[in-house]
């Protein structure tokens, strides 16, 4: 289960980073919500946005998949290929747009630039989640896995840290907006090869070939039941064992003590760099054309 919920997270990541729409959350952040707690703020909402609609998909998948539960080889083997397909499809930057097969998502997505503050953050999340031609196959990815999973808390889970996996870097890449420069940004967006006659995307080859992997491995080991733990249940409850007998060691008034100093840390730290968070970091777009982008 560990390495399906990192290979949801790696596509969410993937996700951001798509040639349709690479570093337009990140650009947008960077010049609305600025940086320190103010742009995790907004992050935190817009992560909301993302469970909103993301959740419900993961749970409609292991739904659909527990129809034929007594044929789960068969389910985990077809899962597998199709995985497979959408790595191929990725490869090549043949993407589908997910968003059109759910009612409402484009009245949402037409409505979020005209909000403002965490409203806008709330809806622009509900909207990325699904919206996208190049993230298309990888959110059909992560659905698919989520359709073999028996257990529905582990299927909503896989989609919240597919959620996860497009806010982590959206949060430290608007944060680091102005030092990236256009030179780090152009890296990010990665560029187009010749391939004889093809022209072929760098980060969408990477996340096709991910996907392919991805795949082949669901295929092989019974949709991942057969790898191993990451980490063994005897070191698992090894850890936890020492964990709670040094929380048990430690007296509570030397906890608070630490609480306090540390929230004291934080205090003095934003206090300081106060008067460069509240100033908007700059963006090589304006906010309207990052809404009207967001808008398309």
């Amino acid at each position: 289960m560990e390495l399906t919920l990192l290979a949801a997270f790696l596509g969410g990541a993937l996700a951001l980073l798509s040639p349709c729409g690479a570093l337009l959350l990140p650009a947008f952040f960077a010049s609305t919500a600025g940086a320190g707690a103010r742009l995790l703020g907004h992050g935190t909402v817009f992560f909301l946005g993302l469970a909103t609609l993301l959740v419900p998909l993961g749970l409609g998948a292991s739904l659909a998949g527990s129809l034929v539960t007594t044929h789960r080889d068969l389910l985990v083997t077809g899962a597998g290929w199709l995985i497979i397909v959408f790595g191929v499809l990725q490869i090549f930057g043949i993407g589908f747009d997910l968003a059109k097969l759910l009612p409402g998502v484009r009245s949402v997505q037409a409505t979020a630039p005209r909000q403002s503050g965490l409203v806008r953050s709330y809806l622009l999340g509900g909207v990325s989640g699904v919206a996208g031609f190049c993230s298309g196959p990888i959110l059909g990815a992560v659905l698919t896995m989520a359709a073999t999973e028996e257990s529905l808390v582990v299927a909503g889970t896989m989609l919240a840290v597919y959620g996860a996996g497009m806010v982590v870097p959206l949060l430290g890449l608007a944060a680091l907006w102005n030092r990236l420069g256009a030179a780090g940004r152009a890296r990010l967006r990665g560029r187009e090869v010749q391939v004889g006659r093809l022209r072929l995307h760098t980060t969408s080859v990477v996340t096709g070939i991910v996907l392919v992997a991805v795949g082949i491995v669901f295929v092989t080991t019974n949709g991942m039941a057969a790898l191993p733990e990451l980490l063994p249940a005897t070191l698992l409850g090894s850890l936890q064992t020492t964990v709670l007998s040094m929380s048990a060691a430690v007296p509570e008034p030397l906890l608070i003590v630490i609480a306090a100093l540390a929230v004291l840390g934080v205090w003095a730290w934003r206090r300081r760099g106060g008067a460069r968070a509240d100033v908007p970091a700059g963006a090589p777009a304006t906010d309207r054309d990052i809404n009207e982008e967001v808008a398309s």
